[in-house]
């Protein structure tokens, strides 16, 4: 039989009825795109039997279930799930960057929740003792100080101590088509940076776990018994619309692109906008030649109690117009450098723990161009690419 290019009738009338309501055929293509929780035939019979922890929050949801929480669906079909464990921001997604995240019970399932930040970083032989199996299911943002892959580490370090069996449900990276920034340095290592990989390091946690297993990071050279359930229709150059927020700071799509330039501004004395309904979307401080645009820091429950420079008028830069495609850049911090005028005192000693070296603060001090500071990058981003290749499970 001849074949043709024609569309099957269903997917004609898919895409006809995505123009009726004002939606591209593009974005038509990115709702196929199914998190590996979503992919329930890849997992339930691995649990079956089970007892069961899972590494959740907000974003562990299922879309195409009008947004199910994961604990929900699990519980639903009747999987043994004994407990849930919590990175920073808490449960509900709701508690301020930094701020102590407590240990609690879901109200809904009465299923204890137990805190993965503050003290208790890394879960106890005595929390997963009674465990056969831990999933992680959180929505990253694929920067390496962005701590969920921090907590993944751990989780994964602890599960390998214990003889427990670890599933990630990958989900996309909304910042996974480049690789960015420097590669952390040994003795810069920290919670917001735990891995010699760039800022920007275009990874899923489930590639990033295949990696920490592939290169023994874990503590004593050990490797986690690690499956992941991969995403469907989704590959490294498909943009992804997180249909929840990550964090309290991280609101929308514009938030996430520009998340890992802005927040270089955490180790200095300017405000990236917390204390704003627009964090990490512009740059000012209380000083006129910053700029014209204006905004005033002020104490938001649930999204920053106490920012930098609270009821403060700061000068600076709106940059809510960068369009979603944006990529690192470190215009933003040398612009704020220069206007500030003051040298070694606009750094904070937390901007060597973000940068993950110390290098940067002196390329930047000594008025080095974003040009040559990024061409010093180059040999080690090379390498850590040739590297990346080896753990990737979708196509760049």
């Amino acid at each position: 039989m001849k074949q043709t290019n024609l569309l099957p009738f269903t997917q004609i009338l898919s895409i006809m009825l995505f123009f009726f309501a004002g939606i591209s055929p593009i974005n038509a293509q990115r709702a196929e795109i199914t998190p590996g929780a979503e992919r329930p035939e890849l997992y339930l019979d691995l649990l079956k039997g089970k007892s069961v922890g899972i590494v959740a929050n907000q974003t562990s949801i299922l879309t195409h279930s009008q947004n199910k929480h994961v604990v929900d669906f699990l519980l639903e079909k009747g999987v043994n799930l004994k407990k849930v464990f919590v990175p920073e921001h808490g449960f509900r997604g709701d508690v301020d960057a930094g701020k102590k995240v407590d240990s609690s019970v879901d109200a809904k399932t009465g299923l204890p929740i137990v805190s993965l930040y503050g003290n208790n970083k890394k879960p106890s032989t005595d929390q997963i003792a009674d465990l056969d199996i831990i999933i992680f299911d959180l929505q990253d943002v694929g920067v390496r100080f962005y701590t969920y892959i921090s907590t993944m580490h751990y989780v994964m370090e602890a599960a390998a101590e214990n003889g427990k069996k670890v599933i990630i449900f990958d989900r996309p990276n909304p910042n996974g088509d480049y690789i960015d920034g420097p590669v952390l340095k040994k003795g810069f290592e920290s919670f917001v940076g735990m891995h010699p990989i760039p800022v920007v390091h275009g990874l899923t946690v489930g590639e990033l776990a295949k990696m920490i297993n592939g290169e023994k990071w874990l503590k004593g050279d050990l490797n986690c018994d690690l499956e992941v359930i991969p995403i469907n229709n989704w590959n490294h150059q498909i943009a992804y619309n997180l249909p929840v927020k990550p964090s309290p700071n991280l609101p929308n799509d514009v938030a996430i692109r520009l998340y890992p330039s802005t927040c270089f501004f955490e180790g200095s004395i300017i405000s990236l906008g917390r204390g704003t309904q627009f964090p990490f979307q512009v740059y000012g401080y209380p000083a006129k030649n910053f700029g014209e645009f204006t905004f005033t820091p002020v104490s938001i429950p649930g999204m920053s109690t106490t920012p930098p420079l609270q009821d403060q008028l700061c000068y600076g830069v709106d940059l809510r117009n960068e369009p979603v495609t944006h990529r690192f850049t470190l215009s933003y911090v040398i612009d704020a450098l220069q206007k500030s005028g003051k040298g070694e005192t606009f750094f904070k000693g937390y901007f060597n723990t973000l940068a993950g070296t110390d290098e940067l603060k002196k390329q930047l001090l000594a008025g080095k161009t974003e040009t040559e500071i990024k061409k010093s990058w180059e040999a080690d981003l090379n390498n850590y690419k040739k590297l990346r290749a080896n753990y990737l499970i979708y196509k760049d």
